[in-house]
């Protein structure tokens, strides 16, 4: 029986090489051994206030991306959260499985909250609605960067919760994190995580930028000053990161790399480096603005929707019986 995965990426900002190289990336080898969804979450994107003008260019705009990168509409279902309303359901639901104590240590929630006076419910409640997204398609695999592995725990707990007090109706998933690459580091900091957030631009590669930007932000990327390519997490964080990013790209491993760039300063290591994010990322971003100025796109949007609905919504009545919801017809 061919198993499923389902994942998803908040339409809030530029999409990063991190999250090209932490998430993306996997799904197109997934894609062809599983039965697969990839949801563009805008529901979790306001949890905190969008620009609405800007937040449905976004949406469209990674749409547009997740297809360029490789995804294949006739293997893998591609759609936007908010046009399958079971996500919502579902989310609601499993809010009422779900415990305020376990949502207020979730470390998202932490970080996002931590200095503010006020902060929406919806940053506090939105893990049972990732929860739900994942649920509501019988999901077997989670594939995420490490920082989503907190939330897919909280969804394999809601899953035996929902099971054992009502009915035995989830798939527990499981989460594949990858083995190099999982956390791409900032460029400017490499003891933080990258971010589409960063205010400094020098710290992430969007993936739409240019090559001559491209360039420079490898270039000018934090490394340290003995000039050696090695890969150590702890006093080389810099140049591992950097080396994290190489390898995974080009598939040559880290060991080839060291091997490849002993003797050889910084200058090197860093122009070669610059040259392959270009050439991976040149062919995505032609078949981005192909699909920006096409009605392709939406065609292949609109029967995401479809296939999803149909299948979320067969989950949500599940739900609503197992819990007592609607009426008992006769």
């Amino acid at each position: 029986m061919v198993k499923t995965i389902f994942s998803g990426i908040q339409p809030s900002g530029t999409v990063t090489l991190g999250n090209y190289i932490g998430a993306m990336k996997q799904f197109i080898e997934l894609q062809n051994d599983y039965n697969s969804y990839f949801c563009i979450v805008d529901q979790h994107a306001i949890t905190i206030q969008q620009d609405p003008q800007l937040l449905r260019k976004n949406i469209r705009s990674l749409a547009a991306l997740y297809v360029a990168i490789g995804l294949d509409p006739e293997k893998a279902t591609l759609f936007i959260q908010s046009e399958v309303p079971a996500h919502a359901q579902a989310g609601w639901m499993l809010q009422c499985v779900a415990y305020i104590g376990e949502l207020e240590r979730m470390t998202q929630f932490k970080d996002k909250s931590a200095g503010k006076e006020a902060v929406s419910a919806g940053l506090l409640t939105y893990p049972p609605l990732m929860a739900g997204d994942i649920l509501l398609y019988g999901t077997d695999l989670v594939p995420v960067g490490e920082d989503q592995k907190q939330h897919i725990e909280l969804a394999r707990d809601l899953a035996e919760r929902f099971n054992r007090k009502y009915n035995d109706i989830f798939t527990v998933p499981e989460v594949r994190i990858p083995k190099v690459g999982a956390r791409i580091m900032s460029l400017a900091e490499p003891t933080k995580k990258m971010s589409k957030s960063d205010p400094n631009q020098k710290a992430f590669i969007s993936l739409l930028d240019e090559p001559k930007v491209i360039e420079k932000k490898i270039k000018s990327a934090v490394t340290d000053s003995d000039g050696i390519v090695k890969f150590d997490k702890e006093n080389k964080p810099g140049v591992t990161n950097l080396l994290s990013i190489y390898s995974i790209i080009t598939g040559e491993s880290i060991e080839e790399l060291e091997a490849k760039y002993e003797g050889k300063g910084y200058g090197d290591f860093k122009g070669d480096l610059a040259k392959v994010i270009v050439n991976e990322l040149e062919p995505i971003q032609k078949r981005y603005h192909e699909l920006m100025e096409s009605e392709e796109l939406d065609r292949i949007l609109d029967e995401g929707a479809e296939r999803a609905n149909r299948a979320a919504s067969k989950m949500v009545k599940k739900m609503e019986r197992a819990m007592g919801l609607g009426r008992k017809r006769r």
